[in-house]
């Protein structure tokens, strides 16, 4: 496979504190089967859909204070993780972990841009990322969730070099961002009014594709999760926000169940 281009989304990963538990849960949500724990890596597990690798779950490292809070981490590629590292800096944001090799498998690190986005940076080794996207039981699309905007666009555009695009909505201010290609490889949401109280912080949600998004909606509530918003249709799909019954959110759409001609962008 062909290194993704810099800033392509290229995998995702959660840490949980019942690892077995998170197991159970996407299992039954998302089809995802599950490989052996990497003792050498804390016990770093990845999932697979048909056999094809499509996210992981570890648990939280041996020390760490307190219990962490569960979330998905959205990595990025980096031709060179040490270089975006810096270009983080420079443009504001914060290293939280300082680039590291990963055995043969690649170099990751972890940051943070200046309205507190946290997100992974991943240069490709033996492990290039997702086997499998679009498709149901895997990565399908992802945005940034941010108060701040203006910072968050300003940050993504110069580490990444991405060119960014407004929907052409008064009413709503969301962006999205390419490579230079026909096709975005993320969107910006803006958190404001009562759906995002003060105590949510910025993130990323990860949008996970499903056959479709009602059943899977009804089987995370019935296995303990919470339906944040949703289903809704839309041009993209029929998606729907869920909190796992671990803490961390992400979303699940069916993008073959389309509503509504495709928004256009100034």
């Amino acid at each position: 496979m062909a290194a993704r281009p810099e800033g392509t989304p290229v995998w995702t990963d959660a840490m949980y504190t019942d690892v077995e538990g998170a197991k159970t849960f996407y299992g039954d949500v998302l089809g995802w089967s599950f490989g052996e724990a990497s003792t050498e890596y804390g016990n770093y597990t990845q999932a697979y859909k048909d056999d094809k690798a499509v996210a992981a779950v570890v648990p939280p490292m041996p020390g760490q204070d307190g219990e962490p809070a569960s979330a998905w981490c959205l990595y990025l590629a980096s031709d060179d993780v040490a270089a975006t590292a810096e270009k983080i800096r420079a443009a504001g944001g914060t290293v939280l972990m300082e680039p590291m090799r990963v055995g043969d498998f690649g170099s990751m690190c972890i940051a943070r841009d200046p309205s507190g986005v946290a997100f992974g940076v991943w240069q490709g080794g033996e492990h290039e990322g997702f086997e499998r996207e679009g498709e149901p039981g895997s990565y399908a699309w992802a945005e940034i969730f941010t108060r701040e905007p203006a910072k968050s666009d300003a940050f993504f555009t110069e580490v990444f070099g991405y060119n960014s695009k407004k929907i052409k909505d008064e009413h709503m201010d969301y962006r999205v961002f390419d490579l230079g290609g026909p096709q975005p490889v993320l969107g910006r949401m803006v958190m404001s009014g009562e759906d995002f109280p003060p105590e949510i912080p910025s993130y990323i949600q990860i949008y996970f594709a499903v056959d479709n998004c009602d059943l899977a909606v009804d089987r995370a509530v019935a296995l303990g999760g919470k339906k944040v918003f949703g289903p809704m249709d839309s041009p993209f799909g029929r998606f729907a926000a869920i909190v796992d019954p671990q803490g961390a959110a992400f979303a699940v759409i069916d993008e073959k169940t389309t509503v509504g001609d495709m928004p256009e962008f100034e």
